[in-house]
């Protein structure tokens, strides 16, 4: 009688013990298989997550499959925010992940405002030192000045802590219409002032200045390609032509680009009605046109734009556009070479992945991306790499594929992959360099040094307001030797036959700061235009037509 149950019993233990070798010898598999193929789950493994497939998406299954079974407590928002930037990695060099705390200060330059107390500041002997406040922004309203030092944010010490400038931007930036209690030290005042500033939105200017630069030529300066850049940039064309501007230098170098919609309005400006602009392509994007209407108010003007190797995206559409429809010359060097397209999406957490979907062409049909198959450090160093081989300083030494030789209308021969190369080639100045104002140069100390002139000598300077007036009273001191003594208290012994090479630029740099620190951009660039080689290049080529 008792046959039976025993019987029952070895099976029923039988299968148990099965069950628990099998489990040892499935995990065991599991194991090997991740050590030998680099995470790779072999499917039709049973795990304590389930069934792992090669049918399911091995990246959210790996994901969570982690959450799920490791060894200590993983978030999945922590594994995402790791895995979304090696996700791009490998895709090209501009498609990027922006987390939610960095979105802000990625899509600021390009909204063109932030919230904050409107103020230029640097950092001055490990003390905020504020430059100049935005004309009827927040912080001039309540009476900071030019040459304050904030010594405290918010009850928060922030003079002579070593307190990174990022972080004093993030103390003095806040949502719009709240308070910030800021205390500054003002020379010749005993004791420190306290000001309450209600924050407020600070336009982020694209267009830097625009002025004439002789009875007939206007120069603009653009850094960047925002939404408010084509607002601005009209606004300086009717100042300008009020003034008798029928030619224009649009200076593009240093310009990395932004929104490619502003660059192909301005575009529009010079450009007739029904001429191609730009056009973009991509696997799922079909061919998308831009051509010019007859909204220009600047098609018989003439027109030279001004680039270099940090002129990029934007600017390229754009210097492409008049070089491929022989609207207008472009003169500097060869630029950057971005030819890829972004689109945005954003996370519901506030951040957001911008992913390359397409090229653009200029109206030729060239792609003027360079190449980036050997990954993103060959890739950005390539400017470095063009120095070294000579292409700064040479044009021959920059060598072009023929097979992505293109011909404008009017016959020009131009080239795609890698770049607009100008139509007048101006190296880079190297007569003037030495040394000694390399060193200065790269220690800041020039900048340095014209922030310390103007602190000593702000009241005779405030009463002008003109770069000639600046430069006027300037030339009547002995700035430089003011300088020299100023560097070698900084550790840079003078070389005195490098300063003879070097001399006028120095001087004139120095100039064009002081400038800036009193009338801001209006101060620097016509200062800074007397040892621009590429901009007197322009002027002169213009005089020749």
């Amino acid at each position: 009688m008792f046959l039976p149950l025993m019987i029952s019993l070895a099976l029923v233990i039988g299968i148990l013990l099965g069950n628990w070798i099998t489990g040892i010898r499935v995990r065991s598999i599991v194991t090997d298989e991740v050590s030998k193929q680099k995470f790779l789950i072999r499917p039709g493994l049973t795990t304590g997550s389930g069934l792992l497939t090669t049918r399911t998406n091995k990246i959210s299954s790996a994901i969570q499959y982690i959450v799920n079974d490791y060894v200590d407590t993983v978030s999945m928002s922590s594994l995402s925010e790791s895995a979304l930037p090696a996700l791009l990695e490998n895709l090209d060099p501009h498609s990027t992940y922006i987390p939610a705390s960095e979105f802000q200060r990625f899509s600021e330059p390009l909204v063109g405002n932030f919230s904050g107390i409107g103020v230029s500041f640097n950092m001055t002997d490990d003390t905020v030192a504020i430059i100049n406040t935005i004309p009827n922004g927040p912080s001039e309203m309540v009476g900071i000045q030019p040459g304050d030092r904030i010594i405290e944010v918010d009850d928060s010490l922030v003079a002579g802590v070593n307190m990174p400038s990022d972080d004093i931007v993030k103390m003095l930036k806040g949502p719009k219409n709240t308070i910030v209690k800021v205390t500054v030290y003002r020379r010749r005042v005993r004791e420190p002032i306290e000001f309450e500033i209600t924050r407020d939105d600070i336009p982020i200017y694209s267009v830097d200045v625009g002025y004439m630069l002789d009875d007939k030529t206007g120069y603009v300066k653009i850094s960047q390609f925002a939404q408010t850049t084509y607002k601005e940039f009209l606004q300086v064309v009717e100042k300008l032509k009020a003034q008798g501007m029928n030619k224009m230098i649009l200076d593009l170098r240093n310009n990395g680009g932004g929104i490619m919609e502003a660059a192909i309005m301005i575009a529009d400006q010079f450009l007739k009605d029904g001429q191609l602009i730009v056009y973009t392509e991509g696997r799922t994007r079909p061919r998308e046109n831009e051509f010019a209407t007859s909204r220009g108010i600047l098609h018989d003007d003439g027109l030279m734009i001004l680039i270099d190797e940090t002129s990029a995206s934007a600017s390229e559409i754009l210097a492409g556009a008049i070089q491929d429809n022989d609207r207008g010359l472009v003169i500097g060097r060869r630029s950057f070479g971005k030819g890829l397209v972004q689109e945005e999406m954003r996370f519901t957490d506030g951040s957001a992945l911008r992913l390359t979907v397409a090229r653009y062409y200029t109206p030729t049909g060239r792609s003027i991306q360079k190449p980036y198959e050997n990954g993103n450090e060959d890739y950005y160093h390539d400017l470095s790499q063009r120095f070294v081989r000579g292409e700064y300083e040479h044009r021959d030494s920059i060598k072009f594929d023929d097979s992505q030789k293109f011909v404008t209308p009017g016959g020009k021969i131009v080239y795609g992959g890698g770049g607009i190369m100008p139509d007048i080639f101006v190296p880079i100045d190297t007569v003037s360099a030495s040394e000694y104002y390399n060193k200065a140069r790269s220690l800041g100390l020039m900048y340095r040094f014209a922030f310390h002139y103007t602190d000593l000598h702000r009241t005779p300077l405030e009463q002008f307001d003109k770069a000639r007036e600046i430069e006027g009273y300037l030339d009547d001191m002995d700035v430089m030797g003011d300088f020299i003594r100023y560097a070698r208290e900084k550790g840079l012994e003078p070389d005195y036959d490098d300063i003879r090479v070097s001399r006028e630029v120095m001087e004139n740099t120095i100039k064009a700061y002081v400038a800036r620190n009193i009338i801001d951009n209006q101060g620097f660039y016509p200062i800074i235009a007397d040892i621009d080689n590429i901009l007197q290049i322009a002027i002169d080529t213009f005089t020749s037509l």
